[in-house]
């Protein structure tokens, strides 16, 4: 393969490290290689099941048959569901070849193929004669943002070293897209960001400056008011205010991001600075004022939108699971273009908590938003019916608005391609697990396995299978929960913001280890965060943990409890912790002109657990953040 055609989701020009490809980086078992069995036994079946029964891939059989008039099943994007699905399948059979999944794959590109227009263009929903005309709905029709995700599954075809037939259907359908909206056509853009990273990434893997040239125009035109209006105002669109002048992340969290993302590949392309700071000032000022404790982002449930600065209720948490997956993307490019640990840090995080939470244990429901605090058990969803995105109270087989479950597919198909990178003369390992790479610094090829039961477990070996006899560089990414100093090493390493250094002649057959602390840790929010001041969570490692009632004896709830941080004890799996439960009295009036206190309590040691892992046992009420005794909180001051 090319080097244009190697590589994972990204592939920067200009990025400071290289991303590995599929062939160069395997996920070998341990806790994500279980995810990704699931995934590619279960979930991604399970996703074309359900857009097979309700007709959304049909759609593409009565379009290309002249027969979708009224007959179109579900609303206008989920075109991008099946394209999402494909994006997932190409990298699953870049993973782990697999005859059966090949053919399916192989059938559903034909059937998506058949109904793409002469001139390129491809969108169930419109243009035919009974259907709204092409692009006169571009704030709510979704027609770019559709053609954004083919252009993704294309690049996850080509970067597993095939260029067949749904690279042919993007690249028809990417001139098109040119040739109405390039430097002599239309000045528009989306009205929902996506397609200017689909079109960076068919550049980076074909070479069409073209595709380079429509993203930067569709960036460029954003933020001037050339979308109508919306009840939620212009920045639900990201059309209020051009890129370069946003200093935060606001409106519509999955808009936002994926903004975000493509301007960055933009700027990577062009080398533009002042993009590439306006990107890095949104990451920054958004990390610290409107992100959750799982990464998880989005405060508003009706406009699915990020909330101000400290406004981050953990009962109204949206935290929508796409959301999380567009935040590591951003990451992801950040850490490419900088090397600094800290978007690592965030990967980490979004991925094993909010990410993490939305798929069943099985694969096959999921959750669309990602509460903190469940105060009801809610009920058992119909595993036959469609759920609405967010009211589901246990996770649902599938949505009227279905992004996630085929958003989860993609991400775990790929997920160990953001593990490791690599530069002229290192190896960088950002995030552990089980996995072996396998590529070629300048000084010759390097294999390594690395062994590790992360994120249970906090011991980590490194075997080299093969080395360069001349000095080559480790570095491991020192996780920002874990100061350096905490952390056993088995020989003496460069000690580095973010990261450890070992850097010599290695010797294949050698073994290195590291050993990372893994007790549970209380957690204090800032206090501006008014929702959750005078609470605490409870982190081990890299996991958020959580509080559920199963958990609790029977009559008790976690509305009820609150808890003196210096009772926790690890445990294997989590944590141990006791809480008290206040009983109180109804009154007529639920204020009263005294604080209360004196009530009388009942003790016992609960079980905290990984929060990805929550309501998977039934209905049960939850909580991250748990409030803080009297005694507690006037000791700590």
């Amino acid at each position: 393969m090319s080097s244009a055609s190697t590589g994972g989701p990204v592939r920067p020009s200009h990025a400071l490290l290289r991303p590995l490809g599929p062939d160069e980086i395997t996920i070998t078992g341990g806790f994500w290689g279980e995810k990704q069995r699931v995934n590619g036994r279960a979930s991604i079946a399970h996703c074309q099941d359900w857009m097979e029964r309700i007709g959304w891939i049909g759609n593409f059989d009565r379009a290309a048959a002249g027969t979708i008039v009224d007959a179109h099943a579900g609303i206008e994007f989920v075109d991008s569901e099946v394209y999402k699905l494909l994006e997932a399948m190409a990298w699953e059979l870049g993973r782990q070849p697999d005859p059966e999944l090949a053919e399916r794959y192989q059938a559903l590109v034909a059937r998506v193929a058949a109904a793409q227009e002469p001139d390129g263009y491809l969108h169930t929903s419109f243009g035919r004669p009974g259907q709204p005309e092409r692009y006169s709905n571009l704030e709510f029709g979704h027609e770019l943002y559709c053609f954004g995700h083919l252009f993704q599954a294309a690049v996850a075809r080509l970067r597993t070293g095939h260029d067949d037939l749904l690279p042919q259907v993007a690249r028809r359908l990417a001139d098109h897209v040119h040739a109405v909206f390039g430097p002599d056509g239309r000045v528009a853009v989306c009205g929902h960001p996506q397609i200017e990273m689909g079109l960076v990434e068919l550049f980076r893997a074909t070479g069409d400056k073209r595709y380079l040239e429509q993203a930067e125009l569709f960036v460029d035109r954003r933020g001037r008011g050339l979308l109508g209006t919306s009840r939620f105002g212009q920045d639900y669109f990201q059309d209020d205010i051009p890129v370069r002048q946003t200093t935060t992340m606001r409106g519509h969290a999955v808009r936002a991001l994926y903004l975000a993302s493509g301007a960055l590949d933009v700027a990577d392309e062009t080398n533009d600075a002042e993009l590439t700071d306006a990107i890095t000032t949104q990451w920054a000022n958004a990390v610290a004022r409107r992100t959750y404790l799982t990464g998880g982002v989005g405060s508003h449930h009706q406009d699915e939108a990020y909330g101000e600065d400290f406004e981050l209720p953990p009962d109204r948490a949206y935290s929508e699971t796409c959301a999380g997956i567009a935040s590591v993307m951003l990451s992801w490019r950040l850490l490419l273009n900088t090397g600094d640990e800290k978007y690592a840090d965030l990967i980490e995080r979004t991925l094993l908590n909010n990410v993490l939470a939305s798929p069943r244990e099985d694969g096959k429901a999921f959750y669309y938003a990602n509460t903190l605090h469940q105060r009801t058990p809610g009920a058992m969803p119909d595993e036959h019916e469609l759920s609405h995105r967010a009211e589901s109270s246990l996770r649902a087989p599938w949505f009227e608005v279905s992004c996630c479950p085929t958003n989860v597919a993609r991400t775990l198909a790929s997920v160990g391609l953001y593990f490791a990178t690599a530069t002229a003369d290192a190896i960088h390992i950002h995030q552990y697990g089980q996995y072996q790479i396998s590529t070629a610094l300048d000084a010759g090829p390097v294999r390594l396995l690395i062994a590790s039961g992360y994120p249970l477990d906090g011991a980590v070996e490194l075997t080299v299978l093969q080395a360069p006899e001349t000095e080559i560089s480790l570095r491991l990414r020192v996780p920002s929960w874990a100061a350096a100093e905490t952390i056993t090493v088995s020989e003496k390493a460069q000690r580095h913001p973010g990261h450890l250094e070992l850097r010599r002649v290695f010797r294949s057959g050698e073994t290195l280890r590291l050993e990372f602390p893994l007790a549970a840790r209380a957690t204090y929010p800032d206090p501006r965060i008014d929702a959750v001041r005078g609470d605490f969570a409870v982190e081990r490692g890299p996991l958020v943990l959580a509080l559920e009632s199963t958990d609790l004896p029977g009559g008790w709830s976690v509305n009820d409890i609150e808890a003196d941080p210096a009772s926790l004890v690890t445990d294997q799996d989590g944590a141990q912790l006791t809480v008290l439960r206040r009983t109180e009295h109804d009154t007529a009036w639920p204020y009263r002109s005294e604080a209360p206190g004196g009530d009388p309590r009942q003790a016992i040691t609960a079980r905290l657990i990984p929060y990805h892992a929550w309501a998977n046992r039934g209905p049960s009420t939850m909580r991250v953040w748990v409030p803080r005794t009297a005694a507690s909180v006037t000791g700590q001051q």
